[in-house]
């Protein structure tokens, strides 16, 4: 194998919106923070839960409200 060419691997913190903490092996960095994980994503909870971040729906209902009349 080639030397140096392979990344820094970190033991790292991983740490979701909902509050979920985790130890990770990671090439990202010391903390890795994601949005969603498998403790609040409804296919691993089966609860409904909406996720709409920055209004992405109400953007897209604007911009194709036009296309509609």
């Amino acid at each position: 194998m080639k030397k140096d060419i392979h990344p820094k691997v970190y033991k790292a913190t991983f740490r979701c919106h909902c509050g979920f903490e985790s130890e990770i092996t990671s090439t990202k960095g010391e903390t890795v923070d994601v949005e969603i994980c498998s403790q609040c994503h409804p296919f691993y909870t089966g609860k409904q839960r909406f996720v709409d971040t920055a209004g992405r729906i109400d953007r897209f209902k604007k911009k194709y409200a036009k296309f509609q009349k």
